[in-house]
Formats: structure tokens, sequence, C-alpha cells
């Protein structure tokens, strides 16, 4: 009997292995050509173990650093095809001091700077994505203020447009494009809600309001839906107070379908990204410097809602706020909300065997 039952044991391991591979398998083809971001990098703290160990996720970099006295906190990021990110800058947050306006900012290949659009002192740039047209669109939280607060784009002059208004008391956060490229999703971190709204823009909906996207009203910072993503069919939203990564179908007439809890116990987890189009495996951050409410953490999700820690506080993570992946290529955004403040963007390899071997276990 328990040989039967480590063989069983030995097939579903062999099985998780063979399920991983042909989720990621198209990874390892793209890991030659891997775009680098480069700005005369310099290892960061912890990176020496990364060779030895086997790790996850190695060669550790800061590939640019930005000044948290002028409001250069990043937030989130979207790794563009051309090599370049494109970075929201919040300016201010609920522990920093508010004397800076936000930015939207893209750093090209070469590490050249441009800032995209500014906003008020007070007001955020939370979330921004791309349209599959290579439009930008970004979150804009302009608290108690109607006239501003709400989703935007960038038009092809470089000017930017409100293509939807969201309430003044509203929280707009994460964004996610549909595969047809039609529909925007916004994730309000106050009000517990997904909203929707087309990219031509219009009137936003609330597509889902639901409990378990909404934050814990005791907590010092309190925020429920943070990061989003569409992803095979599906909305991906993580919950920051309440540490969860949830799943949402959306149904052929586009409606959301039951909400699944894909892992828990991630207090302070932020935004998320997938490791190809094609795979479940999610890269997220873990802000818990930004509270003091958890770890600085960057996970690895597997399907089934196994976690494991990648990086940490040890590899230089200070308020990690967001992922992107291309390729082979892990970029991280640190807001560097505690002293001594050290934002910046950093950028790390994955390790794509230690990343199937770890399914297993």
């Amino acid at each position: 009997m328990q040989q039967q039952g480590q063989q069983a044991a030995r097939r579903s391991a062999s099985s998780a292995r063979h399920s991983l591979k042909k989720s990621v398998g198209i990874a390892l083809a793209v890991t030659a050509t891997a775009a680098v971001l480069v700005s005369a990098p310099s290892a960061s703290a912890g990176t020496g173990h990364a060779y030895r160990d086997g790790s996850i996720v190695t060669d550790v970099r800061t590939a640019a650093t930005f000044d948290f006295a002028a409001g250069e906190i990043p937030e989130n990021i979207t790794a563009n095809p051309d090599g370049s990110v494109t970075l929201s800058m919040l300016g201010s947050c609920a522990v920093c001091e508010r004397t800076h306006g936000p930015e939207l900012m893209r750093i090209s290949p070469s590490g050249q700077r441009t800032v995209l659009v500014t906003g008020q002192v007070g007001e955020a740039i939370s979330g921004n994505t791309r349209g599959s047209d290579g439009t930008v669109y970004y979150a804009f939280w302009a608290p108690g203020n109607a006239d501003r607060n709400g989703v935007y784009k960038l038009r092809a002059d470089g000017t930017p447009q409100r293509i939807a208004a969201l309430p003044a008391d509203s929280g707009p956060n994460g964004l996610a494009v549909d595969a047809a490229g039609r529909t925007l999703y916004i994730a309000d971190s106050l009000k517990g809600t997904i909203w929707s709204v087309p990219v031509s823009g219009g009137s936003a909906t609330p597509w889902l309001t639901d409990a378990a996207l909404a934050p814990i009203p005791t907590e010092a910072l309190p925020i429920g839906a943070n990061g989003l993503r569409f992803h095979n069919g599906a909305l991906w939203a993580s919950n920051f107070n309440k540490g969860t990564l949830l799943r949402v179908p959306i149904t052929p007439a586009g409606a959301p379908g039951p909400i699944r809890q894909v892992t828990g116990g991630l207090p302070n987890i932020d935004d998320l990204s997938f490791l190809t189009p094609r795979s479940d495996v999610v890269f997220a951050a873990q802000n818990g410097s930004s509270s003091n409410n958890g770890p600085d953490r960057v996970v690895v999700i597997y399907p089934n809602g196994t976690y494991k820690p990648v990086l940490t506080s040890a590899d230089g993570l200070a308020s990690p706020s967001a992922t992107a992946v291309r390729g082979d290529r892990l970029y991280i955004t640190d807001g560097g909300v505690p002293e001594p403040h050290d934002p910046k963007l950093q950028t790390a390899r994955i390790n794509i065997p230690a990343l199937l071997a770890g399914a297993a276990h």
C-alpha cells in the first residue's frame, strides 16, 4: 500500500511538471531574444546567492533609480513590445508628504526618460496598461474631484483625454483591456467594484461589485481590489487588504462568472503579471512596507494556488508594488516608502528550469 502511494505521488508530481512545461513552453522559445532594459545597471543587495542555489529568479539588478523627495514613487508598470516600459509615479501616497504631483513616465531601452503626463498635488496616477493597438491608458485617482477622477488615454498627439469619469469617492487603480481590445476594466480599491467602459469612452458601468473585492475599513491603508489583469478569458484581481488573488471568468455575454479564489495568505498583495500569455503562473508583488503589515516580497504563484517567495528585501526590494514580464526578464517597481527611501526599477532573470522544478513541490 505504501509503495502504491509513493508511485501515485511520483505520477502526480510528474503530471504537475508536464502540465507546467506545456504552459510555459513558449517562454523557452523567447528567452534568447528577451529585451533588456538597462541604464548603467548595478547589482542589488542579495544577488550573489542567486547563482548558487537554483533560484527561480536570478541576476537582480537596478535598472533605474528615482528621486523620492521629488515624488518619483513608482506604482505600476507596463512592459512595451519595443523594449521600453511605462511607469506610473504616485507623486504622493497615503504615507508620503503630498508635495508633488504624479507623473506617467516612459523609459526607453537606452534609459531615456520621457514624462508623458503630469497631475496635481494630492492626485495619483495608479494603474496603466497598453491596448493591442498601442494606446496607453491610465487610472487617474483624484480624491473628491469628480471633474478629474477616472480613466484616461493618450491621444495620438500625446495629449491626455478622459474616456470615463468615476465617482469622486471611488479609487481607480489597476487596469485591464480584454482580448478583443474593446473593453477596459478598472479595479476600484475603495468600492469593492470592477468597472467596465468601452475603450472608445463612455459611461463607466459597475461590472462586478462583491465583498471579495472590498477593502477592510479598519486597516491603516484600506485598499481592496488593486492589481488587475485580463488573462485567458478571465479577469484576475488582487485584494490588498485581504491578501487574496481572485479569478473572475467572463461569460460569452460579457458578464462576470463565479469568483474563484486562486490563493490567499498574501497580505498587501499588489500588482501582478503572468509568465506568458498562455501560462497561469503569476508573479505578484507584496508591498509590505507601504503599511508595515507584511513582508516586502515577490512571489511566484502556481496554477494550483501554491506559492513561494522568489525575491525579498534581501534582494533590494523596498515597497515593491508591481511586476511585469517580457520573455525571461522580470521587472519590479519599488516605491521606496520606508527610509532611507530607495525608489527604483529592478530587473531580474527568470530561471525557467528552476520554475518548472518548483511546480512539483
